[in-house]
């Protein structure tokens, strides 16, 4: 991601909708996964730090980051609670014979050229019995000015994601969209964005505070959907994953 989206993201995650029912939705999905306790939890890619104690709560977190001004605001927002190194997919892996019992690609898969071979890598340091947890943006053709921001390689489609995991080496134990109430209103920004020609994506901001509390009360309500069942369409993917 560009310099400016991380300090955007450091200024948003903690109010924004779209971050706040995310992790709503994450934290609904793993507490139905079989971890251990005190699970060994690491994050890939980890941002500034948004998702880390949310992640807390299922045991020891640890995060691996590429970018040094994404590390270094975590460890102002955290105060510098967790281990978070540096590192990148799939060739730089810093945690050497360390085992985790859960990994997470939360919106990260999509920034790597090489998807299958940073899932694959992943394996060195997944523990017999650990999950794999992935979202990532869904459907090419919602394509837009935003992804060009975040430096995107690709959007994915169920079937791409599926194949993507099976070359890793990797067992789907499921694979659902989600943020699907809000596709129709997705798909009309997009829409907008391309009718007028703007350089910059409309969204990324927080909204109103009235706007932001409804769109995160839709989102979040979705939680109870996406933790037991599948959704046919939504903006978002998420697979749970295991060796095979």
């Amino acid at each position: 991601m560009s310099p400016d989206a991380y300090l955007q993201m450091a200024e948003t995650e903690s109010e924004h909708w779209w971050f706040r029912g995310r992790r709503d939705v994450l934290r609904s999905v793993l507490r139905r996964l079989a971890l251990p306790s005190r699970a060994r939890v690491l994050e890939v890619g980890s941002g500034t730090g948004g998702n880390l104690d949310m992640l807390a709560g299922f045991g020891s977190v640890s995060g691996m980051e590429m970018d040094e001004t994404a590390r270094r605001l975590t460890a102002q927002s955290t105060g510098a609670r967790f281990d978070i190194r540096a590192g990148r997919c799939p060739d730089d892996l810093p945690f050497h014979g360390e085992r985790f019992d859960l990994i997470c690609f939360f919106d990260c898969l999509e920034h790597i050229a090489d998807d299958v071979a940073s899932l694959e890598r992943m394996r060195d340091v997944l523990a017999v019995g650990g999950k794999v947890v992935v979202t990532v943006p869904a459907y090419q053709w919602l394509w837009s000015t935003h992804d060009v921001h975040l430096h995107h390689h690709r959007r994915y489609s169920r079937a791409t994601l599926a194949a993507c995991a099976a070359k890793a080496g990797y067992r789907i134990e499921r694979i659902t969209y989600f943020n699907t109430l809000l596709l129709p209103l997705a798909i009309a920004v997009r829409f907008v964005d391309r009718l007028f020609r703007r350089g910059e994506s409309s969204g990324d901001a927080v909204p109103s505070s009235a706007l932001n509390a409804l769109l995160y009360r839709i989102f979040r309500a979705e939680r109870h959907w996406v933790s037991r069942g599948a959704l046919p369409c939504g903006v978002s993917l998420l697979a749970v994953l295991s060796a095979k």
